[in-house]
Parts: structure tokens; sequence; C-alpha cells
């Protein structure tokens, strides 16, 4: 497997087997794309009871969904689910690798908190499970470049069929 380069994911592109919506070339750097914050974000309510993890635990019955067009303020400690402004498909070949970026780690925030992988023939918004590890109240601004997209090509192919395939703006 390897990493695509800035010109292997224009070509991708080029070819419409990669597409991510919106997109502004200058996005893109030597191994990466940057995406953006949307405006929308899960709020975990503080209700103090017990969670059960398992696997029915269910992220929506925790939390409350908001537009917040001025972003919002994460205290330390907390987390707060967030959506990507850009949607991005892949092809059946081809995964990718949700990262942050060192300048907002450098200031403590966490852009996805283990939920890194992205499955092979992806179509959704990517979902951002952003954490405050500072000692400083940290405000989250919508359409900042929060996080870089990395892909990578597969040795074989297979496309994901699970639980967030059809993630979006307003449905996460």
């Amino acid at each position: 497997m390897s990493i695509l380069t800035h010109d292997e994911i224009l070509k991708e592109m080029a070819s419409g087997r990669i597409v991510i919506e919106p997109f502004q070339e200058d996005q893109l750097g030597p191994g990466s794309v940057d995406l953006h914050l949307g405006d929308e974000f899960r709020v975990y309510q503080s209700t103090r009871k017990v969670v059960e993890v398992t696997d029915d635990v269910d992220y929506s019955k925790l939390t409350d969904w908001s537009r917040m067009p001025d972003g919002i303020i994460l205290m330390p400690g907390e987390t707060v689910l967030g959506i990507t402004l850009e949607h991005i498909t892949t092809p059946p070949d081809i995964c990718g690798w949700l990262e942050g970026r060192s300048r907002f780690a450098r200031v403590g925030l966490l852009v996805h908190v283990s939920a890194s992988f992205m499955q092979p023939g992806i179509s959704n918004h990517q979902l951002l499970e952003m954490s405050n590890f500072s000692p400083n109240p940290l405000k989250i601004v919508p359409r900042t470049r929060i996080c870089q997209f990395i892909f990578q090509r597969c040795e074989g192919s297979a496309t994901y069929e699970g639980r967030f395939k059809s993630q979006s703006r307003g449905n996460f």
C-alpha cells in the first residue's frame, strides 16, 4: 500500500475516482488534502448516567445536534463531534487516514480521538471527534482547515457498507 502524493491525488481527481466537494487546489499539500470544519456539532449531554459501551451504543442519544455558524467553545477535557464541510468519495481501492494538523495539536486540540481510518469506497462527510487536552478553553471556528486527509492505495478492493456509510451534514 502506498500514500498518494500531490500529483497522484490530482490524477485520481481528474479521472473522477476521487471526488472532494467543495474543493480548491490550495487545499492540496504534498501528500494530503486539508479539510474544513463545518458549522454543525453534536454536543454531549451531561447526564451523569452510566453509558454501557456495547455494540448497540448510540452516540446520537448522548448528544444534541446544533448548527453553530460562529463556532463553539470547547472547555478543557471536553469532547464535541463535528463534521467536515467537504464530502469525500473514494473508489474501492483507495482508503484514507484523517489526521489533525500540527498547529492545532500544539494548542491542545485533538481532531479525532481514535477513529482516523477511513474505509475504501467511502462517500460521505468525515466525522471529527474533537477533544480539548489543553488547560485553556478553545474556540472551534467553522470553515477553519481543521484536519487533513491522507489517501492510500489498497491491495485489492472493497467498499465500506457499515453503520456510518451515509453520514452527512445534517445527518450525523
